[in-house]
């Protein structure tokens, strides 16, 4: 190989003495393509002391994998030096300026798989870049690690505190967002009281005060409510609509299913013998009016004209969304209170146990719903962080460890803004295109 390609390729590399590329073998058959990188010192500052002038006890031959040369897969070979230092005593290996200690990936390497894990499956990653998901996941967990001890959370707001569950049974993580920033601030394992003195602990750590938290977005849970007062006494708690929905189609279902149990005959009665009809009436209980099928539009045209209880559920149901929206245009807290104080009577005298229980519950938790109702900005947010969730979820697929998880979600969610820079990224901006012609 020519001194001018050797030199050519240590330019383009970064290597600065007294490291340079010695060698260049191209394999097509193997579509591979090796650097051997030579270090001409003879002596070296030691690496653990930082003595300068030490001589080299002996060298290690150690390889990385670097970007594709075009089609070819590209490694590094060097045989790094080991100081023997005099002033400590110690032998230690010098670190190389193309790869952190220990990996077998070069910097630009690990730069390339993050930026393809924010956007891609872990699993599709690692085929395109012919590695194993395991040593993605590797390298996730150190650089988000790293990322979120620089991370501040200086000036937080508004929070929200959310659970979702990571794999089947009762396995649950409490995700905290920054209903402000748009960003997932804090994850941690299990759905009590203790996340959010979790939360608490790491938001100090990272530059937060907690008594500046003012409001505080969360579903029914006790245990969130709890943690709340305890830990963010100066904050206002309000209950999503999210949530309240998603307890009033639990109701609603509830009431269903025990009529399809107790009185088939009438269910029958109302929408024929057709099993389509009442699987259309399922779907069309549980979807927006707007989005009905054909079926779902029959169906649902024979139920309000009935008087079975489904039916009295599905207007329950229907009459707390129009007063959720009536709340956002209005904007009036005495108006949302009332219109809720109406709807949670109506449910009291509805004879249906399972919106009985939900009125309690709601008239328990009234100033928090109200303010949940007139709080459009954190129920939009708190809806559209569930479905990055799973995302991430499906993202993670055959994460293993609810520490995968996590960091997969810190990853996405959280707007690092300390992560490697995407080397396929052009640093300066290019022209976009325009060809201009001399006068």
């Amino acid at each position: 190989m020519s001194i001018a390609v050797e030199a050519l390729f240590t330019t383009a590399l970064g290597l600065q003495a007294p490291w340079g590329v010695s060698n260049v073998e191209l394999n097509t058959v193997k579509h591979r393509i090796d650097f051997e990188v030579k270090c001409d010192a003879k002596k070296l500052p030691c690496p653990a002391c930082g003595v300068d002038g030490q001589g080299i006890h002996d060298r290690v031959k150690r390889s990385w994998r670097h970007l594709d040369f075009f089609q070819f897969e590209a490694w590094l070979h060097a045989e790094v030096p080991r100081v023997d230092c005099a002033a400590c005593g110690k032998t230690t290996q010098t670190e190389v300026p193309w790869a952190r200690p220990g990996s077998g990936f070069t910097l630009l390497f690990e730069a390339l798989t993050l930026s393809l894990c924010q956007t891609l499956p872990v699993a599709q990653a690692a085929d395109q870049l012919r590695v194993t998901s395991k040593r993605l996941w590797r390298r996730i967990g150190y650089y988000v690690g790293i990322a979120r001890e620089r991370d501040e959370m200086k000036g937080v707001r508004v929070v929200g505190f959310d659970e979702t569950s990571i794999k089947k049974g009762h396995n649950y993580v409490t995700v905290t967002h920054d209903l402000e920033a748009k960003r997932l601030l804090f994850m941690t394992p299990g759905r009590n009281h203790e996340t959010v003195a979790a939360f608490k602990q790491d938001l100090e750590a990272h530059g937060g005060v907690a008594d500046e938290i003012k409001h505080v977005c969360i579903d029914m849970s006790a245990a969130y409510a709890k943690g709340v007062a305890e830990n963010l006494p100066q904050a206002q708690i309000s209950y999503d609509r999210f949530h309240v929905i998603a307890l009033t189609n639990t109701a609603m279902d509830e009431v269903r299913r025990e009529e399809m149990r107790t009185q088939p005959k009438a269910v029958r009665a109302t929408l024929g013998d057709d099993s389509k009809a009442v699987k259309a009436m399922m779907w069309g209980m549980r979807k927006n009016p707007v989005g009905w099928t054909y079926h779902q539009i029959s169906s649902m045209h024979w139920l309000q004209r009935s008087n079975l209880k489904s039916a009295r559920a599905w207007r329950l149901k229907q009459a707390l969304r129009e007063i959720y929206r009536g709340a956002v245009a209005a904007n009036c807290t005495i108006k949302a209170e009332q219109d809720l104080l109406g709807w949670i009577s109506w449910a009291r005298r509805c004879r249906l146990e399972p919106f009985k229980r939900l009125a309690y519950t709601l008239k328990e938790r009234l100033p928090g719903v109200v303010r949940g109702m007139l709080d459009g900005r954190s129920n939009a947010y708190v809806e559209a962080m569930n479905g990055l969730l799973q995302q991430a979820k499906r993202a993670a697929r055959g994460f293993r460890t609810v520490t995968n998880f996590i960091a997969i979600a810190y990853l996405r969610m959280s707007k690092l803004k300390h992560l490697p820079d995407n080397p396929l990224r052009a640093a300066v901006p290019l022209n976009s295109g325009v060809i201009r012609h001399a006068a």
